[in-house]
């Protein structure tokens, strides 16, 4: 087995014997640029005015001569892009002998969006509010809203790849595990019905210090993950009822944490009653934020936020077509556009064509 050119992967070709794969990247870090691994196209396409963003997560090759490529897709706002198929793609080709770019038949490479399981997790944190206000006023409404939410984020069928943590949070300054990250329905559903009205300590919300931590404990998922050879996205769900109370940390300090984490870190917050700051809650949830006017909106509101985290867990593609390179072709530029009705994107990133031959499908 011949070695990856990129460490990332190289458990994931042990794991997966019969593959034959070189990694090639731009040795860019994911923050740096909208196109993650990749980078803008090549002028000579002509391919501007973007009203999508590709974003390359990771590559790899596979012999006889496949290609692999997970993708992020989003509209130029931000706003996750799902339920795309291997047709809304164009593919572009460039040799050590061309000037610019050919396309490649999908239909003659074998193009396709494949199960991204393998090499793509995703985990929900659920941060709960239970100050002494939600335990006395809103226990039931949130536990029903909860469950609800997390049967809607989690496929029927337990899939390892799709994970799921509670946390809960008061006055105290520590973020509480109530369950750690599992795909189990029954265990979350078991951990938030056991939550009890005796269970703070601390009557006041440590809100600024609840966005902090659960950023970090988002940041070390990925992290860990990528060492396992894993891309991460990660959904942070908080539910308050209130303002920061503890003044334990800064609003600047907490919209920071925010604004500097990880793009594949989406961050929803859902609001309940008119304490709520809604201007600091919209900045917190800058993926989706949405305030419930009373408690018997909250699961209504839970539900809107759930459709949001399928949809940005939904916006990631194994992307895989078959080159018409062959060995001693050396490295090739390769552009992957999108193309849909009200617009185009396109990234553009480079493979190793080494030992390619024939028979790929």
């Amino acid at each position: 087995m011949k070695k990856f050119i990129g460490l990332s992967l190289l458990v994931f070709c042990l794991l997966f014997a019969a593959c034959d794969n070189r990694l090639v990247t731009n040795n860019r870090n994911l923050n740096s640029s909208i196109y993650g691994l990749g980078e803008e196209p090549d002028p000579c396409l002509g391919l501007d005015n973007n009203s999508y963003f590709l974003s390359i997560q990771e590559q790899f090759t596979t012999l006889p001569g496949k290609v692999s490529v997970l993708l992020r897709a989003t509209a130029i706002d931000g706003t996750p892009v799902s339920g795309l198929e291997a047709s809304d793609f164009r593919l572009y080709e460039q040799g050590r002998n061309d000037a610019c770019f050919n396309p490649v038949s999908s239909s003659e490479s074998f193009a396709r969006i494949s199960p991204n399981a393998q090499i793509f997790s995703n985990n929900t944190l659920l941060v709960l509010d239970l100050s002494n206000s939600v335990l006395e006023s809103s226990l039931e409404e949130l536990k029903t809203a909860s469950t609800s939410f997390l049967n809607q984020v989690l496929p029927e069928v337990e899939n390892e790849s799709v994970q799921m943590a509670i946390y809960w949070f008061d006055g105290e300054d520590e973020l509480h595990l109530l369950q750690e990250a599992t795909s189990s329905k029954a265990l979350l559903t078991e951990a938030i019905a056991g939550i009890e009205p005796g269970i703070s300590q601390d009557p006041s919300t440590d809100l600024y210090g609840a966005v902090i931590k659960s950023t970090e404990i988002a940041e070390e998922l990925i992290v860990d993950n990528l060492q396992d050879s894993f891309v991460t996205a990660a959904s942070i769900v908080l539910f308050t009822d209130g303002s920061d109370q503890a003044s334990r940390y800064t609003e600047e300090e907490a919209l920071r944490v925010v604004e500097i984490a990880d793009p594949n870190i989406s961050f929803y917050t859902i609001g309940l009653g008119a304490e709520i700051e809604t201007d600091v809650l919209t900045a917190i949830g800058k993926t989706f934020s949405v305030i419930a006017q009373d408690k018997e909106e909250l699961e209504q509101t839970f539900s809107a936020i759930s459709d949001r985290v399928s949809q940005a867990a939904s916006s990631f593609y194994l992307f895989e077509y078959c080159s018409p390179k062959r060995d001693g072709s050396g490295f090739n530029n390769l552009v992957i556009q999108l193309i849909q009705e009200d617009g185009q994107g396109a990234v553009q990133t480079r493979f190793d064509s080494d030992g390619f031959t024939g028979g790929c499908q």
